[in-house]
């Protein structure tokens, strides 16, 4: 059964999001949602060595997903006022963030979680994982924003992930 369905919990969510972003329950959707569901775990699987992260405090990543998706609406009005208020109140440009966790997974959800709110964005990771190049819309105190992302994501990042 593990062989036919890898990550029944994968699958799952892959299945309700393919739903819900096409907002219907029409069978030709429900049957295609399946399919994607199942078939791409089964092909992605080649694209990691196999092992999947442990969440050692879901709690935490529950608090995390809470406090990031009221950072994306609350960086979605910053990035609106911005852009229709006067020129002169946007100062783009990229800050390094220093990176204390060394869990591939764990950059890879921070790096995601810095694209993923409005106004930055993740344009590189260092290949000795030491550091994120990240792009933002508007800088007017690079430490503040370094010191933000290492308090609000890198901080239960590395709770959650060990």
């Amino acid at each position: 059964m593990r062989r036919l369905l890898p990550h029944p919990l994968l699958s799952l969510a892959l299945w309700a999001t393919w739903l819900a972003l096409n907002n219907t329950l029409a069978p030709a959707h429900v049957l295609l949602g399946a399919l994607l569901a199942w078939v791409l775990p089964l092909t992605g699987l080649h694209l990691t060595d196999g092992t999947w992260p442990r969440l050692h405090r879901p709690l935490v990543a529950l608090r995390l997903t809470v406090r990031v998706l009221l950072d994306i609406v609350v960086s979605n009005v910053e990035v609106a006022r911005r852009v229709l208020g006067p020129d002169a109140a946007i100062h783009p440009g990229f800050v390094k963030v220093p990176l204390d966790l060394t869990d591939d997974w764990a950059i890879t959800m921070l790096a995601g979680i810095i694209t993923m709110t409005p106004g930055t964005l993740t344009a590189d990771v260092a290949l000795d994982r030491s550091y994120l190049l990240v792009h933002a819309f508007h800088i007017e105190d690079a430490d503040a924003i370094v010191a933000s992302i290492k308090a609000r994501y890198e901080a239960p990042l590395k709770e959650i992930y060990g």
